[in-house]
């Protein structure tokens, strides 16, 4: 059986000819009226296409790199068009031959003008509600002059004294990490005389120098132990507190008494009790023995004594509280007492993190 098939008659067969540019190609001559395109220039006649730059030839004939359109002078060019960024400054050695690590950007205030609330409070001197009460008591004064409004603007504070006595300059943001232990109050003092955190913190930091004023960030009640961390800058401390920003907190509670974790997952929506409306928790049990179990808990808020009453509400009894997270820090296995402190860097990258989350604020109206 024939294996071609034959041609209608009348088709010319059309001769078959190599692709322009190729090797061994030649022109189509099949097609008259088209004029041949000119042949492309080689890369050594240094012909620039359009948009770029042509490539620089060195007095050593070596070829210098072409530029991306738009790029900046100083800075090589990557693929894609974008340009490299900026190196960073070389670490500085000492003259002992040890090298001196960068230091990490403070997140102080830096000379923009703010209300004078705000600038004692990142002072450490108090929160801005209390700051706020400090000056309707004719507490502070500038220059010897009290002050009689808290909306005053200021861009330092120089001169300003509270109770007779001068504001310190402000000091690069700290943050700590304290692991409270059962049976001391969150205040810096109390009437009745028990113990405070003050009480249970060492005199000095690891490198041995003096710690700062430093405040809570939140509370635990005399019977809760765990993370809390203290700083003293005031803004940092209403950045971390702020439900409004999400940071969340880890517990675990070992309860005794019958809970699902059915019954947990029904926190996820929130919960009202005797009027109180708490948010979102997520609640998981652990493990179980008996009737006792460890519950773990997550939430955003932190109202008063959030954790117990909702377990209460269930009907379960709480024997031990603890607090293991906070936002990024976690305790870990510090024991009572132990102070560390977040490294700047660190701190740093935390603070950056919630400047990218803010939502913008939409323009003004005309």
């Amino acid at each position: 059986m024939p294996t071609d098939r034959p041609r209608k008659p009348g088709r010319p067969v059309r001769p078959r000819t190599a692709s322009p540019g190729k090797a061994g190609g030649a022109a189509r001559p099949d097609r008259p009226g088209k004029a041949p395109r000119p042949k492309l220039a080689a890369k050594s006649d240094a012909v620039a296409r359009p948009g770029k730059p042509a490539r620089r030839v060195r007095a050593d004939g070596s070829v210098a790199q072409r530029g991306a359109p738009g790029a900046k002078p100083g800075r090589a060019p990557q693929r894609g068009g974008k340009s490299a960024a900026p190196a960073k400054p070389a670490r500085r050695t000492r003259a002992d031959g040890s090298v001196a690590e960068r230091a990490a950007p403070a997140h102080k205030f830096s000379g923009e003008p703010q209300r004078i609330a705000k600038l004692l409070a990142r002072a450490g001197v108090a929160s801005r509600r209390e700051v706020e009460r400090m000056i309707a008591d004719g507490r502070v004064a500038i220059d010897g002059k009290t002050l009689d409004t808290p909306a005053t603007i200021l861009t330092d504070l120089a001169g300003v004294t509270v109770d007779g006595a001068p504001v310190a300059a402000l000091e690069p943001s700290r943050l700590f990490l304290f692991h409270k232990p059962v049976g001391v109050l969150t205040a810096a003092n109390d009437p009745e005389g028990r113990k405070t955190i003050y009480d249970r913190l060492p005199a000095a930091d690891a490198s041995g120098a003096a710690l700062p004023r430093l405040m809570p960030v939140g509370r635990l009640d005399m019977n809760t132990e765990g993370l809390l961390l203290l700083t003293n800058d005031g803004e940092l401390k209403r950045l971390l507190e702020l439900p409004a920003n999400g940071v969340e907190r880890t517990y675990r509670a070992r309860t005794f008494g019958d809970i699902s974790q059915r019954q947990l997952e029904s926190l996820m929506m929130g919960i009202s009790i005797e009027g109180m409306n708490y948010g979102r928790i997520d609640a998981n049990l652990e493990r179980r023995t008996g009737r006792n179990q460890w519950v773990e808990m997550t939430l955003t808020e932190g109202k008063n004594r959030e954790v117990r009453k909702v377990l209460e509400h269930f009907g379960l009894q709480v024997s031990r509280l603890i607090r293991t997270r906070y936002g990024p820090f976690t305790l870990g296995d510090a024991p009572p007492t132990a102070l560390s402190e977040v490294p700047a860097a660190d701190l740093e990258k935390f603070v950056r993190s919630f400047a990218r989350k803010a939502p913008k604020k939409p323009p003004a109206k005309p």
